[in-house]
């Protein structure tokens, strides 16, 4: 089982081919095993891209012109999977398999739809179909497709059935598996560890970070905001989760902290992240 990080860390500090070699040395040193990748960090990105991403402050930074392949290969990192959007493997299957096999993984994940009503009973079950379609083409590549969660798959289609109620129910093991995200789903108010159970070996890979508070200086209330915490700072029962996720057989368990960083350093937040994994895994 491997241990990544997220590729959306790291937009402010891997800027130009000597900083991103510098973040991936320190990767390396601290005990992970490779990224997960984005397609639109991989290449130069569009400005509705680079805006979104920089709202959400998370931006995709100027690493869009270097050589990912052997930067990785330089720095003995592997790449864990590949983020892709589901319209441009409906639109382009052949590029994203080429460029996925090129990475030298097998893994595909779609990370949410842009725009699309999650409590329409109709869109969810549609989406469910395209990712069957999508997740077929990919197969008879030898590539598997995996969904990644938000919070937003928590909405309820009807009274008591959730979005991804219907995206597990509907989609096809053979064409479909998840990468659960226990954050996000924690961050919605529900039982992320009750999910991962009804996953069971559907979950092929742990999106982890823990959620807790921060003091940044004299709070007005005294209530802090939550957001998301190194691992072991915060308050969610990671090790709870560990174990389902160990019983799931995952493979892959990868590092995504937003940007509540400790010192404001995704470096350093990584880092401190690791001593937490590398104790478990």
């Amino acid at each position: 089982m491997k241990k990544a990080v997220q590729q959306i860390m790291l937009g402010t500090v891997t800027g130009n081919e000597a900083q991103a070699r510098d973040t991936l040395q320190h990767i390396k040193a601290a005990g992970y095993d490779g990224l997960e990748l984005n397609r639109f960090m991989v290449h130069p990105s569009s400005l509705m891209i680079r805006l979104m991403t920089r709202a959400a402050g998370m931006p995709t930074g100027k690493g869009g012109g270097l050589d990912w392949r052997k930067l990785l290969q330089d720095s003995g990192l592997s790449v864990i999977s590949l983020h892709a959007d589901l319209g441009s493997i409906e639109r382009e299957a052949d590029k994203i398999i080429e460029e996925t096999k090129g990475f030298g993984t097998d893994t595909v994940v779609i990370t949410g739809m842009y725009r699309f009503d999650y409590s329409d009973e109709k869109s969810v079950r549609d989406l469910a179909a395209r990712l069957n379609r999508a997740g077929e083409t990919l197969r008879g590549a030898g590539l598997e497709l995996l969904y990644h969660n938000h919070n937003v798959e928590l909405l309820q289609v009807q009274p008591g059935l959730r979005a991804y109620d219907v995206l597990l129910s509907d989609t096809d093991p053979a064409c479909v598996n998840f990468e659960f995200d226990s954050y996000w789903f924690t961050d919605g108010g529900a039982d992320a560890k009750d999910w991962m159970r009804k996953l069971g070996p559907r979950m092929k890979m742990w999106h982890i970070t823990d959620r807790g508070s921060r003091q940044a200086g004299p709070a007005m209330t005294p209530i802090l905001k939550a957001d998301s915490m190194e691992l072991g700072t915060g308050n969610m029962d990671l090790d709870g989760l560990r174990e389902i996720a160990l019983q799931n057989g995952i493979r892959a368990v990868v590092l995504e902290s937003h940007k509540n960083w400790v010192d404001k350093n995704p470096v350093r937040s990584l880092e401190l992240s690791a001593k937490w994994l590398n104790g478990r895994f």
